[in-house]
């Protein structure tokens, strides 16, 4: 159990010293992610940059992912084959959504204050983190996006998750750390004694102070 997010990243970052003479980029997944992240990236003395990852819903049925798409030059666009096969959803519907989900990607980085493009994740060591891990559909398509991108070592870092997923985690990652794999997990929340929600302006904060520290 952890007291919060920041907290949780500091139990984190004690797990990842090694990573320090790396020269690692620590990048949050929006927004829960963020606290944990700048913990880390303070810790390791690292630049901090987040990712956003978006599902695509189904027609119809929003809440329903069948697939996710992440920032990028270019972006990436992870599908859930056999939904979409089921559904009969099309080609054209993906990319205008995805499209759709891009701008609005864009208005929210810049409203993060975590400027107009994406980290590049060429070449770098890239530690990717979050909160927690649930299904693991955002991380799934976050890790696809940042190999696809050419990183040269990529770590997966959370604090709680299950076990089954991370078994997942591990086949995608380089490397994967998680503090908590408890016997019945319910949710990332039920692991947190305070799980407030991160608000935009929060995000900013960190980001702000987190490039102070450079």
């Amino acid at each position: 159990m952890f007291a919060d997010r920041r907290s949780a990243g500091q139990a984190l970052a004690k797990e990842l010293e090694a990573y320090a003479s790396q020269s690692p980029l620590v990048v949050g997944l929006p927004r829960g992610g963020v606290p944990v992240a700048f913990e880390v990236a303070k810790a390791l003395k690292a630049p901090l940059d987040v990712l956003m990852v978006r599902k695509v819903g189904a027609p119809g049925q929003p809440e329903l992912a069948v697939a996710a798409v992440t920032e990028g030059n270019p972006p990436h666009l992870i599908q859930n084959r056999d939904i979409i096969a089921h559904l009969g959803v099309s080609d054209a519907y993906l990319e205008s959504t995805a499209k759709d989900l891009l701008v609005s990607m864009g208005k929210r980085r810049a409203a993060m204050g975590a400027g107009t493009a994406p980290p590049d994740f060429k070449g770098r060591t890239v530690i990717l983190v979050d909160d927690g891990i649930a299904t693991g559909a955002t991380m799934k398509a976050a890790i696809a996006a940042i190999k696809a991108q050419g990183a040269r070592h990529l770590c997966v870092a959370v604090p709680v998750a299950p076990r089954e997923t991370i078994a997942e985690m591990q086949r995608l990652a380089d490397n994967m750390v998680c503090l908590e794999v408890p016997d019945f997990f319910r949710a990332v929340g039920a692991h947190y004694l305070d799980f407030g929600q991160t608000s935009t302006e929060d995000v900013a904060q960190f980001l702000a102070e987190s490039r102070g520290m450079d």
